[in-house]
């Protein structure tokens, strides 16, 4: 077991190659081991080099709503009228605080998603 920290690109390429070829290896092994390290290793640089951003508010929202199998009306009580929804999730008007609250309790979507900026179109 030759493990070394991910420094470049190719350290990186290398370590993918090698946990490709040790992944299924049974718990507790020398090469089981070996795939959890080189796992993490992998995972610090990709958080590193490659960040995900959230979605924004309104791609998040409908991801919710399509997990949870809900339609633009579900969401009447929390945004207010068909057409706001309609509005909301268009993209032709922002969310309020107070709908930002309500689609926090109904979606379990945080308040720190629902507050980032997106831009409307026209």
């Amino acid at each position: 077991m030759n493990i070394s920290p991910i420094k470049t690109e190719a350290d990186y390429r290398k370590a993918l190659k090698r946990l490709e070829t040790i992944f299924d290896a049974p718990i507790g092994t020398p090469e089981g081991d070996e795939a959890d390290l080189v796992g993490l290793l992998i995972d610090e640089y990709e958080k590193k080099h490659y960040p995900i951003e959230a979605p924004d508010p309104i791609e998040a929202i409908k991801i919710r709503m399509e997990e949870m199998h809900l339609k633009q009306i579900d969401l009447v009580n929390e945004i207010g009228g068909k057409s706001r929804v309609s509005e909301i999730l268009n993209r032709k008007r922002k969310l309020t605080v107070d709908m930002i609250r309500k689609l926090n309790r109904r979606l379990n979507l945080s308040p720190e998603l629902l507050i980032n900026d997106y831009k409307l179109t026209r």
